[in-house]
């Protein structure tokens, strides 16, 4: 017989990290622990991982929620993917417990070579929102840590200091060298957007990060064929749980790229459910972590090591917190490893 319980974690970011949700200073995941009558000793561990506004299920009665999925462990085990189709950060959190149970309990959920630490996940270098001065000494750190992929947030500060924080970067480091990706979070409308996609292409911007706030499907669809650079979806992808309705998304739309966030989709079923239908539609695609602890962190660099991907994952966000889970988690250069 199956029991779980869960234990609510209240991170503590080690600075005020702005988001397109605000600045936020601490978020909130619950760990799930699994355990089964058969296997005395061994425990399942999973995150379940909220983003304030973000995450589809943040909503009332959450905990309440999870505690009767925890005294339900038993019988939901084999149908947990339908009964908690609404709540893709609890389905998250008990697959991954699942998984880490049936693994034995020592938080190895795939046999690869990053899980062995034997090899690195190349990652790109995530330049957080601030002000002018914040942005550039972020720029400068990662570019003196070697790594050959940043990742921008911009529409937050005026997009004229954020492109010529874009600007200086470019002036020093050809695209050959240096591969600059930006993330708008929807920041701005449709006819905003062109002026500012044009302005990324002059900088050979690899690709934009959701131009439009999400659910504006024709425009975004119009955005997609007219830009100059790429464009890749995030936050659109969040609340789909029907195939019918993703592929219809994805259809009007035809993005060039998905970005995969685990935590936020329903976990790693769900985020292959996504792929399949990109890789039918010839949609390339990556994964991102969003502000889980380093359990949810772990659990996702594993699964995307399956994939042995070539180009950068955004799975570089396990150091923000000052009170993180310990983990084998550590950046070396560009890359992400798991050391024992």
């Amino acid at each position: 017989m199956l029991k779980a319980e869960y234990e609510k974690l209240v991170l503590h970011f080690k600075r005020p990290s702005g988001t397109s949700r605000g600045v936020l200073t601490e978020k909130v995941s619950y760990l799930v622990r699994i355990t089964d009558d058969r296997l005395p000793g061994v425990a399942g561990l999973g995150e379940c991982s909220l983003i304030p506004g973000l995450s589809p299920d943040e909503v009332p009665g959450y905990e309440e929620h999870l505690q009767w999925v925890c005294q339900n462990i038993d019988q939901l085990q084999y149908r947990f993917h339908q009964e908690l189709l609404l709540f893709p950060s609890i389905r998250f959190g008990v697959e991954t417990a699942l998984l880490d149970l049936r693994k034995g309990g020592t938080q190895h959920f795939f046999d690869t070579s990053f899980a062995a630490g034997e090899a690195g996940i190349l990652i790109n270098g995530l330049i957080w929102m601030g002000n002018l001065a914040y942005m550039m000494e972020q720029v400068e750190a990662k570019l003196a840590n070697g790594f050959s992929c940043l990742k921008m947030k911009i529409g937050a500060i005026g997009i004229e200091q954020e492109l010529a924080v874009l600007r200086s970067i470019r002036s020093r480091y050809a695209a050959t060298q240096l591969q600059l990706r930006v993330d708008a979070n929807g920041a701005f409308t449709e006819s905003q957007a062109m002026p500012v996609l044009a302005q990324l292409a002059d900088l050979q911007v690899h690709s934009i990060e959701q131009p439009l706030a999400a659910g504006q499907w024709e425009a975004m669809g119009r955005v997609c064929q007219q830009s100059p650079i790429p464009v890749a979806l995030d936050e659109e992808l969040i609340g789909l749980y029907d195939a019918t309705q993703r592929m219809e998304m994805l259809g009007a739309i035809q993005p060039q790229y998905i970005i995969l966030k685990p935590s936020l989709l329903g976990g790693f079923q769900a985020s292959q459910e996504w792929i399949a239908l990109a890789d039918s539609l010839n949609i390339g695609w990556w994964v991102t972590s969003a502000l889980e602890a380093n359990v949810g962190l772990n659990a996702i660099a594993q699964w995307t090591s399956t994939f042995k991907p070539s180009m950068p994952q955004g799975l570089g966000t396990g150091a923000l917190y000052t009170n993180n889970v310990p983990s084998g988690l550590c950046i070396l250069g560009e890359q992400l490893w798991l050391k024992a």
